[in-house]
């Protein structure tokens, strides 16, 4: 993209080889069509879906269960072909949630292709015509009113009035006035281009002629587009810890296999036994339902937050935001209301404050109407819109006003001049009422009202401008109003000099677009959970450092910094101090993605939120990008992973706080998984070691037990309530690996545990409770019925790391007891129901074995908690109530 602005409008014609007055021929314009291509930004070739599926496959996950599933099926000749489906199943079941969560990137796409303006008014060969906005050519001529959506970046050649509304591109709240001055430095930013309007804004007010500089991809929006199409996807946190246990568990799996196959090699066993045997142990090892717990686990959590006001679109980004460190949250529309309010109105003594806002409702373009139940609706310049609004506020009514107070003259608002005035007809008399900037308007006032009009003597003035000062300081826009009594207006035409003079200072009006109410006490929340908040926009240093020291955002030894500034920053340097500012103002969309990116390279997981086309690039390159779901534009929504439907800044402290909660149960599903999976590894591997003359478990006993203990337990623990004390903890670091030490040897202990009891049960069954010509088939039925119902009452252990059950109820997760009952009653169906038994090769047990059974599945309950109150009593917690 060439700098246009920095160039006088000569200079850009003859770079553009066009003429000002005729325009383009049309020869000439087909001809660049054809060099240039059309003004539309290109559509990124999808990838089809069979692609898209096998894609899926790439997870570690996905391909472990796969290979058990193959190498099980074949060594079996087939007969194992329960075991296969359903690992098939989940996959596909997986792979296509994944497949309807994606395309965002396109949708964002599609999104800034609907921006496009339908048609453009050009000059084309000396005539002025309409044609496709997709048609025009760089060196089109091109007319501009208020109204239009501007269908390319180009420079101002003339204009009158001209105010674009830019807020969607650059963050600037307010409509910004345009002019054609002849050049600016090489380094403003986008916000400051006044001499550029730039393509998919809004023209507000006033009317421009100006030349086309490019179109299409070459356009800042079609920088943005590019922008969104080049960035890679990256793994969520969660899928990177599921691969680290794919991994983990592929490398166990095969060694212990490998032990397993030489031990029995060493005792004499046969070569296809053996193998027979590995591989029932390897699929027993596998947590085949895993990846669909995960995905449920992530489903519900969705649904969950969207009771909240938060609609999540990929699955991951649930868990993710719970390890969000750092907040990038733009200004407008986010932390702000995106709507100018006055805040204060100032007049000499205080005594003039509803004078002071009559005027500025009569000096004003705003078109005020009533619904049918009464409420105002306001239209206009969102400037002169505070003003009508706080007038209604204050029983003003503008309509009123016009009725008694007629206008009959106007001189409108230019951007030169800095001032606008209008004429109404007030008691036989006229009254010219002038608004505009402060000290402009001061320089053409000689008088105060203060009770009654009052010489403007030196005081005064210094007095007025040590206001406007102090409301400028606190990054507030100030407007003065005046006015001036006459008998007839001036003859010939009206003019600044003729009419705006011998004024009376009336008052000073002072707006801001105010923080959101609950947005402070969201900002404590993301302290008070080790997130760090930082404010990125558009606006103007001032103005954003005054909102965030509002918001608590910008702290006492905080930095702020403008885009100017970041680009003589390296990145390294940016990365290095990073963590200084907590204001990034006047930035752009590369200025958006730098700053993300350097927290990220510093660790952070970084959750960006934003409303604006602008801010479409950050929030996807951001971990989790959050849009604004009311004031959001389309191309927000498409690039974000989530969209607070609220457009509430708290929305994503509660958001947080659901994702962590979910991390915590995916945690303890998976605890519960890997230990009670390791407690069969253990039982088969032992048996082994120690050449029993049987197998304590037979392949369909083991699939039955995988099918009734890894299903509904591990899902009902990603069901629990999150615990209030996830809000009071440190963000985990995005690359902490789920298998830390602590959580390394509870996984040790409690596989442990489960696979003793499993082993003393069938110890008791073959040499101490049974009738020695059924041993064999006891000790199987008692293993079988101990190992089972060990796991679900393990699972009762697993709901908190740190509480005890007795503390937390035994009804505050109403899921793990139906999970609990579901898997009792299909146990006790298989043990106790004849025609079961024989399918799964159990004998009936005595009442005394039953009792030795229920006593050894009861041990995993005393014995977890007996370890929960010692380490309880070694290292203190507090905090971890149940919300």
């Amino acid at each position: 993209m060439s700098s246009w602005f920095t160039m006088k409008p000569p200079e850009v014609l003859s770079r553009l080889d066009t003429d000002r007055a005729r325009g383009l021929s049309s020869g000439e314009a087909e001809r660049r069509l054809e060099q240039y291509g059309p003004n539309r930004l290109q559509e990124a070739k999808g990838d089809s879906l069979p692609l898209r599926f096998f894609r899926q496959l790439k997870d570690p996950m996905i391909i472990v269960l796969l290979a058990a599933a193959a190498v099980s099926l074949l060594s079996s000749g087939g007969r194992d072909w329960v075991e296969a489906l359903i690992i098939l199943v989940i996959v596909l079941v997986n792979a296509a949630i994944s497949i309807s969560q994606e395309n965002s990137a396109a949708r964002a796409l599609e999104a800034l292709r609907k921006m496009s303006a339908p048609q453009a008014r050009v000059l084309r060969d000396g005539g002025h015509t309409r044609v496709d906005a997709a048609l025009l050519v760089p060196g089109d001529i091109i007319l501009l009113e208020a109204g239009d959506l501007v269908p390319t970046d180009a420079r101002i050649l003339e204009c009158v009035n001209l105010k674009a509304d830019e807020s969607a591109m650059t963050g600037e709240s307010v409509p910004v006035s345009k002019q054609a001055v002849d050049s600016l430095p090489e380094e403003t930013p986008l916000g400051d281009r006044r001499n550029m309007v730039i393509a998919s804004t809004v023209i507000t007010n006033g009317r421009a002629t100006c030349v086309v500089t490019d179109t299409g991809m070459n356009t800042q929006v079609g920088h943005i587009a590019r922008m969104l199409t080049d960035q890679q996807e990256t793994d969520t946190p969660l899928q990177r810890k599921m691969g680290e246990i794919s991994r983990i568990l592929s490398f166990a799996c095969l060694g212990v296999c490998a032990v397993m196959f030489g031990v029995g090699l060493l005792y004499g066993k046969g070569l296809l036994e053996m193998f027979m045997t590995a591989v029932s142990l390897a699929v027993a090892a596998i947590p085949e339902g895993l990846p669909a717990i995960v995905t449920i686990v992530l489903a519900l959590g969705v649904q969950r937050m969207a009771r909240y006001h938060a609609v999540v679109k990929r699955l991951p980004a649930v868990e993710t935001l719970g390890c969000a460190g750092v907040i990038c949250s733009d200004k407008t529309g986010t932390l702000t209301m995106n709507k100018m309010t006055v805040v204060e109105v100032w007049s000499p003594g205080q005594a003039h404050k509803t004078e002071a806002l009559t005027l500025a409702c009569l000096c004003n373009d705003t078109i005020l109407s009533y619904a049918p139940d009464g409420s105002p609706h306001t239209a206009g310049d969102p400037t002169e819109v505070a003003f009508v609004e706080a007038a209604f506020k204050e029983g003003l009514d503008k309509n009123t006003l016009e009725a008694a107070m007629p206008r009959v003259a106007e001189l409108p608002f230019e951007s030169q001049r800095k001032l606008m005035s209008t004429v109404h007809r007030v008691d036989g008399k006229l009254r010219i009422v002038v608004k505009g900037a402060p000290d402009v308007l001061l320089s053409r006032c000689t008088h105060m009202l203060s009770g009654g009009p009052v010489p403007l003597t030196p005081a005064r003035r210094q007095e007025a401008e040590r206001v406007n000062a102090d409301m400028a300081k606190r990054a507030l826009r100030v407007l003065a109003t005046a006015y001036r009594d006459v008998d007839r207006l001036p003859s010939g035409e009206l003019t600044t000099e003729n009419l705006e003079r011998e004024l009376t200072f009336v008052g000073l009006i002072g707006m801001i677009d105010p923080p959101r109410e609950e947005v402070k006490q969201a900002v404590a929340a993301c302290y008070g959970a080790g997130i760090r908040p930082v404010m990125i926009t558009g606006d103007h240093k001032l103005t954003a450092v005054a909102i965030a020291k509002e918001l608590n955002i910008f702290r006492e030894g905080d930095l702020a910094i403008t885009g100017e500034d970041l680009d003589f920053m390296s990145p390294e340097m940016l990365e290095h101090d990073v963590d200084k500012f907590s204001v990034y103002a006047r930035v752009s969309p590369e200025h958006k993605m730098r700053i993300v990116r350097a927290w990220q390279k510093r660790g952070m997981v970084v959750a960006m939120t934003g409303d604006g086309v602008n801010d479409a690039p950050a929030l996807k390159s951001a971990d989790i990008g959050c849009a604004m779901g009311l004031t959001g534009t389309d191309v927000a929504k498409g690039a974000a992973d989530m969209i607070l439907t609220d457009d509430n800044f708290s929305t994503i402290v509660r958001a947080v706080e659901q994702g962590r909660g979910i991390y915590s149960n995916i945690s303890k599903s998976i605890h519960y998984l890997l230990s009670c999976n390791i407690g069969e590894i253990l039982v088969l591997f032992l048996a082994t070691l120690f050449h029993f003359h049987q197998d304590p478990l037979t392949p369909v006993q083991l699939l039955w037990l995988n099918l009734v203990t890894d299903s509904l337990p591990a899902l009902a623990l990603g069901m629990e309530p999150v615990e209030h004390a996830v809000m009071e903890e440190k963000p985990r670091a995005a690359g902490e690996s789920l298998f830390n030490r602590a959580f390394s040897l509870r996984l040790a202990w409690q596989g442990a545990m489960v696979g003793l009891l499993t082993l003393a049960a069938y110890y008791l069954g073959e040499y101490v409770l049974s009738d020695p010509t059924l041993a064999d088939a006891t000790a199987n039925t008692m293993a079988f019925a101990t190992l089972t119902f060990c796991q679900l009452v393990h699972a009762f252990d697993v709901r908190s790391e740190h509480r005890s059950l007795f503390e937390m109820g035994f009804f505050s997760n109403p899921a793990i007891n139906k999970a609990f009952l579901a898997g009792m009653f299909l146990q006790l169906s298989v043990l106790l129901f004849p025609p079961l038994m024989g399918v799964f090769g159990v004998s009936f047990l005595s009442p005394v074995q039953w009792l030795w059974v229920l006593g050894l599945s009861l041990c995993p309950l005393l014995l977890c908690e007996g370890e929960k109150a010692l380490r309880r009593k070694l290292r203190p917690r507090g905090g971890e109530r149940q919300r």
